[in-house]
Formats: C-alpha cells, structure tokens, sequence
C-alpha cells in the first residue's frame, strides 16, 4: 500500500483534497474515530477545506479501546487520508479522499500527547462519537454511574485513563490549572439530548475527582445538543477490493455511506467554530424536536428491523425492506406510535421523512448489515424505543407495535441463548450474558425484568400484557404470523 493514498491515483473518477494540507493546523480533537465520524464530521470539515476555508479546523482523532490500534496503524499509514466512498441506489460509486483529518494519537500508548493536544489553545473543540453506551451510564435510570468499573480506574488513574471521559475530564482540569479558557465538548452519537448527556457524563465524573473542577465545568463549558445523520456502514474486504479494482485505490479502511446526510446543531461554541452553515450544516436555537423525531423514526425503525429480520434469516437492511410485512409495520409504527410523540416541528413533513426513510432503508447498495443495528442493543433500545412506550402508556395511546418490537428483541436473544445464530452474526453488546439469561429463562416475561435496561416498565401491566402477547405469538407461530396479527390482517 502507497503510504499516502491520494499520490498518483489512475483514475479522474476520484476526487482529491484541492487544499494545501500541510497548510491546516489541529481545532478539534475527536473521541471515538470510527466509520460514522469520518462519514460526517470530518466529511463536512474536508468539504469547509475545499472550499477555501476552515484550514484552523483540522481533526486530530483519538483512539482509546484497545481495537483502535488497527486504526491507528491504517491511518499513519496513508497520513490519515482515506476514501470516502458514497453509495447510490443505482449502483454508482463516488470516492472522494478526506484531508480534514491531520493526525491520530492511541490513548493506551500516548496519553501524554493526548493531553497536549487537550491543553493546545488553537483546540477550541473536542468532540465525540463514542456510541449510546460510551457515556458511563446506568441504561434503566438514564443517570451517570459512579460505580461503572471504568470510571472508578479512570478517577484513579488520570495520567492513562480508559475511557474518553477521563481524557475530557483531566483535560479540562489542565486547562483551567494552566488559565486557559475551556474547549466546547460536542456529542455527535444518537442520543436524545446528547450534549445534555454529555454534560451529566463529564460534570459527574469530574465531581468524582474535584468538585470545584466540576462546578467550574459546569459554569464554563459549553455542551451544545445536535442531531446527525448518516447511514454507514462497516467496511468489509469486498469495499478495499472493490475501491482497488475500479479505481486504483488501495485503502487500508475506506467508508461507505449512503447519499443523505443530515447535521443539525445548537450554535453554542463560546471559543468560536466552523462555518460549517457554508456546507450545509443547520445552526439552530434548539435542536431537540430534531434530535427526538430522528431517534425514534430512524434509529429505533433501526431496531425493528434488526430484531424482526435477523430470525428471518435476513442478514442486511435492504433484503429486509423487501419483506412486505416489516416495512409495513415500520410504516405503522412510525406513524400510530412514533409520530404521536414528537409534538410540534415546525417546517417539517413528517409522512415525507418517513417515506424518505423506508427509500434510504431499502438502498440496495449500502448493504448496511442487522448485526451492526443490533450491536449495544440494550442501550439502542433504552434510547430509541422504551421512551416512546413509557409516553404512550401514559396517554392511554396504542402500544402493541412497540411492545411488538420489545417481543422480537427478547426472542432474537433466545435464539442467541440457544445458539441459532452463527458467530459473526451475534452483536456485542455489555449486557450480553443478562440479556441471553432472561431471554431463555422459563418465565417469558423475565426479559422485561431486567430492571437495569427497563427500569419500572417491566411492571406495568398493559406493556407487559401486550409483550406477553407477542411474545407467544412469535414464540409459537414466527414473526410473520405476529407481524400479521399486530396490523390486523388477521384475526388475533
């Protein structure tokens, strides 16, 4: 492999960054360097450089898990360049090199250049994608866990800590020791008010270590909320091989992505940001009407289909979408018991952000895969799915989709109890082992017992009538025959 990636490429098929790289200096540090960061964030960043500006906005990204060694070694391999490879439903294929990101540092080895790079004041932004279940949370009360076992190493251990929040933490504490003005710290993961999350995360953990530290956290830094959105999927042989053959490019980690994509955020940067509005960015006063009308149409119609598709035997979206019975429950789902809970969002069509979801679900060519849906499905399914149920009972509204989709989930970890699927096709996910155990218990409804992940819901007696419900119905008849009973194309 060339060591950088964009040198002598055969093909005009591919774009390149027109801007001088050496030229760009590091604004934003990133935690949680994965696919959708570099399909989102540092994508509009490189398009903000193309464009003539925002050179002071370079990415450094940052690598904290033990797996992220892989990612460090492809990036510094090709000077952090990579391919961008957007999918369209017609089967074309445009690869652009990304340049916005200038370097990546690995937590576990390098924690001192981390923080040199958290106390540098030209870094006035340090942002994350970390996953729903990254921010040290109890996934029932929805509250930051001072028990968690990485926090308690991480309030210990400060100079190497574990986890991206330990880095923010002592970072933030260094920079007020030095009389530096505070970073803004920007959540980009599908959480419902993530910045809010994000605060709770940090501020609780710096409580554990300083409590001035966490009441100056609290009057100084910035955690504005956003909504992002972008369907990309994991990288396989077949998109290095593909990237290779048609274009010449060798990529140690190219990113697919679907056409669409969306980033709204709260304009609340006191040390100043990126004119990412020139890119097509959204700037707003408040985006959670955004936020929640996003999470749960398309993330928690994301769940639904992993858990209704996966015992089909269905192991990508697309084939999953072709299935009449699912997309027509996503449709109703979406619309009986979704849309009733988002209230007011002004200059918004709801049935069309529907329709164009269940378009981009069924893009043929992203082969977005049901086991990454699934992955870290107990707090997906806290995020994205539970809430909506808990407003709905409360209203007295109709639950038995929800309650429908709760069933599936508890079934497709039966399935996994038992060992009907294979490996690759089981998600990581940190309440595995409690989630197989409730799954396979002799009481069906021990599932929703788990008071970690359903709180008090599990007690309520309609939700866990309807669970019950379709619970057997699945158990007994298959998805099919209780996705008919559920929309009434037959008699239950």
């Amino acid at each position: 492999m060339t060591p950088r990636i964009s040198a002598d490429l055969p093909s005009a098929d591919v774009s390149t960054p027109g801007y001088d790289r050496t030229a760009a200096t590091v604004g934003i540090v990133h935690f949680g360097f994965g696919n959708f960061h570099r399909s989102h964030e540092a994508m509009y960043l490189d398009r903000l450089m193309e464009s003539g500006r925002g050179l002071d906005w370079g990415i450094c990204g940052v690598g904290v898990l033990p797996h992220d060694a892989v990612m460090r070694d492809a990036m510094r391999a090709q000077d952090c360049e990579y391919t961008l490879v957007v999918r369209h439903p017609d089967g074309s294929l445009e690869p652009r090199i990304v340049g916005s990101v200038l370097e990546f540092l690995f937590g576990p080895e390098e924690p001192d250049e981390v923080y040199a790079r958290l106390v540098d004041p030209a870094v006035r932004i340090v942002s994350l994608t970390v996953t729903e279940g990254g921010y040290l949370k109890n996934a029932a009360t929805g509250r930051f866990d001072p028990a968690d076992d990485s926090v308690v190493h991480d309030v210990a251990h400060l100079e190497a800590p574990r986890t991206a929040f330990g880095f923010v933490v002592e970072g933030l504490r260094r920079r007020r020791a030095a009389d530096l003005e505070p970073f803004t710290v920007l959540s980009c993961d599908n959480l419902q008010g993530n910045g809010d999350v994000c605060r709770q995360t940090v501020v609780g953990f710096a409580r554990l270590v300083d409590p001035a530290l966490a009441d100056w956290i609290e009057a100084e830094v910035a955690f504005p909320n956003c909504m992002v959105d972008r369907i990309t999927p994991a990288t396989t042989d077949d998109d290095r091989r593909l990237l290779a053959e048609r274009f010449g490019v060798e990529d140690r980690w190219p990113v697919p992505a679907e056409p669409f994509t969306q980033w709204i955020v709260e304009d609340e940067f006191p040390l100043g940001r990126p004119d990412l509005e020139a890119v097509d960015v959204q700037f707003v006063d408040d985006v959670k009407p955004y936020e929640l009308m996003k999470l749960r149409l398309l993330n928690a119609s994301h769940q639904a289909i992993a858990y209704l598709g996966a015992p089909l035997g269905y192991l990508h979206v697309d084939e999953t979408m072709r299935d009449e019975r699912i997309r027509a429950f996503l449709e109703r789902y979406m619309a009986d018991e979704a849309v009733p809970t988002l209230g007011e969002l002004p200059g918004i069509d709801l049935q069309g952000y529907i329709a164009t979801l269940l378009e981009r679900f069924a893009n043929p060519k992203i082969r977005d895969t049901l086991v990454r849906l699934a992955t870290d499905g107990a707090n997906r399914m806290a995020t994205f799915t539970l809430p909506p149920l808990r407003e709905n009972l409360e209203a007295g509204r109709p639950i038995a989709l929800g309650a429908l989709m709760v069933a599936a989930w508890a079934e497709y970890w039966a399935l996994i109890g038992r060992g009907g699927l294979g490996p690759g096709e089981v998600p990581p996910d940190v309440h595995a082992e409690a989630l197989a155990a409730a799954a396979t218990a002799e009481d069906p409804a021990a599932f929703i017992g788990l008071e970690g992940i359903f709180g008090d819901l599990g007690g309520d007696p309609r939700f866990r009538a309807e669970f019950l419900r379709a619970r057997s119905a699945i158990a007994e008849d298959g998805i099919h025959s209780a996705l008919d009973r559920a929309l009434g194309l037959v008699a239950p």
